[in-house]
């Protein structure tokens, strides 16, 4: 049994210096195994594909063209879309014009590919929305965007609000 003061000694390898345990230099100066596995890491990232990120919302054609021709009249170049408490089952999304100006730093940009159109969602509304599907709809009684959201537990009648 080793005295108190030695304790030290014997747990670094019975008195040998930390840094003499290590792997010998090699011709580039560095140990062996970490020079290698660095390297074999940087050449994977180098060959690695760009990761694809999905959008947070998807637009659909038809919400494309009607949020182009709404843009279109405004002159703005965003819309933004947004969640607050309201209506009797919770929450309602909100859409408001917005310039580049009103972009903020925590904003995720949703662009469609085809139409170029640009949609801000609100970083408050984000956890709300996200792989929401974004429609316009027209019929005889009605012209409206139609939001399909996987994260909504429910819906009130009229459609107009829901929860999570």
């Amino acid at each position: 049994v080793a005295a108190r003061g030695k304790s030290r000694e014997f747990s670094r390898g019975a008195g040998r210096d930390w840094a003499e345990q290590r792997s010998p230099p090699t011709e580039g100066g560095r140990g062996s195994g970490g020079c290698v596995m660095s390297a074999l890491r940087e050449a994977a990232r180098a060959t690695r594909a760009p990761r694809i990120r999905k959008q947070a919302m998807e637009l659909t054609e038809a919400a494309a063209a009607r949020i182009k021709e709404l843009l279109a009249k405004r002159a703005k170049p965003y819309l933004k879309i947004g969640v607050r408490t309201r209506g009797c089952n919770g929450m309602t999304y909100t859409m408001n014009y917005a310039d580049d100006g009103d972009k903020g730093k925590f904003d995720e940009v949703v662009t469609h590919e085809a139409s170029g159109v640009k949609v801000i969602i609100d970083p408050a509304a984000l956890m709300h929305v996200v792989g929401t599907k974004m429609d316009f709809v027209t019929d005889r009684l009605r012209s409206e965007f139609v939001f399909e959201n996987p994260n909504a537990k429910g819906e009130c009648g009229c459609g107009e609000s829901f929860n999570v």
